[in-house]
């Protein structure tokens, strides 16, 4: 995919700001929905800071190569759960869920110091594109469930149950999602490069029109968006660790530290090992994207060690582990918009915002059907980037079909592995079993297989460049 900007490519000021914005609000939605789940007083707006500050911690080590944003980690939802209600862990609070980001960050330090012995050569024979392809097909579906179920929810809740009508609800999701479009297709010039901005707020033009009615008529059905958190501002982020000082006065009553240490361990140190595919499939997306091999330069050590130290960051003050966001990597793609310096705006701009109560209320209060119809968008173009990706893969072999069906199938059906109380998601589940069919299957050496020849440009080279 041909970039309009690329990594060092400055775009002008007030294009950056607006791409930086397109950006946030790609992101946000998951950032600062993972706190609320949570629950038990994590801050959206400190969540918001830490992720944004880890990004700019990842794109140091990355020596600003590799242009995504990190975001609140859904993976480790279930732990910080745990860590915050379990029975073993419940004394120790905020300081148990940043231990336990610590230690999953450190599995990744671990993981980069020995790639970066070993070399990036077995990423390639381990999960080739035959691999790769559908497993960023699978991250991307394997989110369409959390689209839908937003496309059909309002912001307004009444006795713990939305007003607003399904139906509704539906249309204004399906407006975003058609303005993006449409903006994406068929428009001109810079706005063809910010869909989705356009798409998200003319939804919500929509949706504050119809719930302004709904309010002055009393029709519940077309009430949409909630514009009460505007009368709650929280103009500065609570932060994880200034909350430390409770847990540290429990360890000393009661010199329980190493068994609260080993609980928190079990909770997160497994699950960092199953992200790690997760990170190299990531990658191996935005590098088909960018043009540029991101396993090679800056490195898959570095980018492990960015994204284990920017987790830390994160979960150090807003209590989140973080991990970079196909989210991001699908916005690149909208905008054709590599420049790393939108990445480092888009992290200033989270930074800011957290402390602008106003304009992070704002954000808030966009409501999930349209948040929807921008994830179906989203997430189709994460997993249509893994369709892309299977162009170099002979698919009159058998031998790829199985391997590409195995993954699917076991992925969209939600194969998950329960070993002894540690979950193994279904992507890395998926991963594994076309590992083993691949390893199973392999072709000798002395067998040539035919590969179908690299279309993926063809089309590009027959059209003219994009004017601007």
């Amino acid at each position: 995919m041909e970039m309009l900007y690329g990594v060092k490519d400055r775009p002008s000021i007030g294009r950056l700001i607006v791409f930086a914005l397109q950006q946030l609000l790609a992101i946000i939605a998951g950032t600062i929905t993972l706190p609320l789940i949570v629950g038990n007083g994590l801050s959206q707006s400190a969540a918001l800071f830490g992720a944004s500050l880890g990004t700019l911690v990842y794109l140091l080590i990355t020596k600003f190569k590799s242009p995504v944003f990190l975001g609140s980690s859904f993976t480790y939802l279930g732990s910080m759960i745990a860590a915050f209600a379990g029975a073993a862990t419940a004394a120790i609070g905020f300081f148990g869920i940043v231990l336990g980001a610590t230690l999953a960050g450190l599995v990744y330090v671990i993981l980069s110091l020995v790639v970066r012995k070993t070399g990036i050569d077995w990423v390639s024979k381990v999960m080739p594109p035959v691999i790769i392809g559908p497993v960023v097909m699978l991250i991307g579906l394997s989110l369409a469930p959390n689209a839908i179920n937003n496309l059909y929810l309002g912001n307004v809740v009444v006795n713990n149950t939305p007003v607003a009508s399904p139906l509704i609800c539906i249309l204004v999701g399906l407006i975003a999602l058609f303005i993006i479009v449409v903006v994406a297709t068929h428009s001109k010039g810079f706005m063809k490069l910010i869909p989705l901005i356009i798409g998200v707020f003319g939804a919500y033009i929509v949706a504050a029109v119809l719930t302004l009615i709904g309010n002055a008529t009393g029709a519940d059905a077309i009430r949409i968006i909630d514009f009460s958190p505007m009368n709650d501002i929280q103009w500065v982020p609570d932060f994880s660790f200034l909350h430390f000082s409770q847990a540290f006065k429990d360890f000393s009553d009661t010199g329980t530290f190493w068994k609260y240490f080993g609980t928190i361990a079990l909770l997160y140190v497994p699950l960092s090992f199953a992200v790690f595919a997760e990170h190299i499939a990531d990658h191996k997306n935005l590098s088909f994207i960018i043009g540029k091999d991101l396993l090679n330069d800056p490195g898959l050590h570095r980018t492990l060690m960015g994204d284990g130290v920017g987790s830390i960051v994160g979960a150090f003050f807003g209590g989140c582990p973080n991990t970079t966001y196909g989210e991001s990597i699908s916005c690149v793609a909208f905008s054709k918009n590599a420049s790393i310096i939108t990445i480092v705006i888009t992290s200033c701009l989270g930074i800011a915002i957290s402390f602008f109560g106003p304009l992070m209320t704002f954000f808030e209060t966009i409501p999930s059907c349209i948040i929807g119809g921008l994830s179906i968008a989203l997430y189709g173009y994460i997993a249509s980037s893994g369709l892309r990706m299977l162009k170099v893969v002979n698919l009159n072999d058998q031998r790829n079909i199985f391997i590409i069906s195995a993954i699917l199938v076991t992925g969209i059906g939600g194969l998950v592995l329960n070993l002894y109380g540690f979950e193994l998601p279904t992507v890395a589940c998926s991963l594994i079993v076309g590992i083993l069919i691949n390893v199973v299957t392999h072709v000798s050496p002395k067998k040539k297989v035919a590969v179908e020849p690299d279309m993926t440009n063809v089309d590009e080279q027959k059209q003219p460049a994009n004017p601007q």
